[in-house]
C-alpha cells in the first residue's frame, strides 16, 4: 500500500493518492510515516522536473496533491503537538525557488510542536531573511529549496546572516537537493530530509540554549 501511494503521487494521480491515504489512516498507519512517503514521491517529481520529464504544470499539480494529502493528515497531527510556544523560527523558500510544497509541511509540523514560525513564503531574498531575524529576534532560521538551484541562495543567505553579526543564529536547511555535503558546503548548522527532523533539530537547539 505504501508503494501504491508513492506511485500515485509521483504519477500525479490525485484521486488515487487521496483514497490510498484514507486507507492507510484506517489501517492506523502513523500520519508522519505517510508524510514521509509523500516526501519521497515529491523528491522523485523534482528529479523528473530537473531531467526535463516533468514541467511547471506537473509541479503545480504535484503541489496540489501534496496539499490535499496534508489536509487529510493535519487533524491527526494536531493532537500530537504542544500548545505553548517554545521559540521563534524564521522560515522560507530561498531566492529563485517558487515552491512551497515541502516548506508548508515543515512549517505546520514546527507550529504543531510548539514553535512560533515567521513564514516568509517563497522566493525569499537574502535581505528579507536577515531583516526578519533581526526584527523578530529569532534564534533559528529554516531555509527550504526544492531544486538544485536553491543551493547557492542558501549559501548566500547563511553568509549574509554571519556578515550581519548574527553568529548565534542556528540555520537548518532542507529540500530535494539537500544532503550532508550540501549542508557543509552552504555553512548550515544542520539538515534533515523530513519535517520531523526539522522539529527534532529545532527542539534540540532550544533545549541547549534555553
Amino acid at each position: 500500500m505504501t508503494e501504491e501511494l508513492f506511485s500515485a503521487i509521483s504519477n500525479l494521480s490525485k484521486g488515487e493518492s487521496l483514497s490510498i491515504t484514507d486507507e492507510l489512516l484506517q489501517n492506523n498507519m502513523k500520519p508522519v510515516d505517510i508524510l514521509n512517503i509523500a516526501r519521497d514521491a515529491m523528491h522523485t517529481i523534482g528529479e523528473r522536473f530537473e531531467s526535463g520529464e516533468y514541467f511547471l504544470p506537473e509541479l503545480i499539480v504535484s503541489g496540489d496533491i501534496l496539499s490535499a494529502v496534508a489536509d487529510k493528515l493535519k487533524p491527526f497531527l494536531e493532537g500530537e503537538g504542544d500548545t505553548e510556544k517554545i521559540g521563534k523560527i524564521v522560515f522560507g523558500t530561498v531566492a529563485g525557488d517558487i515552491h512551497d510544497i515541502a516548506k508548508d509541511i515543515v512549517v505546520f509540523m514546527l507550529e504543531v510542536h510548539g514553535f512560533e514560525v515567521i513564514d516568509l513564503g517563497v522566493d525569499v531574498q537574502v535581505k528579507r531573511f536577515v531583516d526578519a531575524v533581526q526584527e523578530h529576534q529569532a534564534k533559528i532560521v529554516g531555509l527550504s529549496g526544492f531544486l538544485t538551484l536553491a543551493i547557492k541562495p542558501m549559501r548566500d543567505t547563511i553568509f549574509a546572516l554571519k556578515q550581519a553579526g548574527l553568529i548565534d543564529v542556528k540555520v537548518m536547511i532542507g529540500g530535494g537537493p539537500v544532503d550532508e555535503l550540501v549542508c557543509k558546503d552552504t555553512g548550515a548548522d544542520a539538515w534533515g530530509p523530513t519535517a520531523m527532523d526539522a522539529v527534532s533539530i529545532a527542539r534540540g537547539w532550544i533545549g541547549t540554549t534555553a
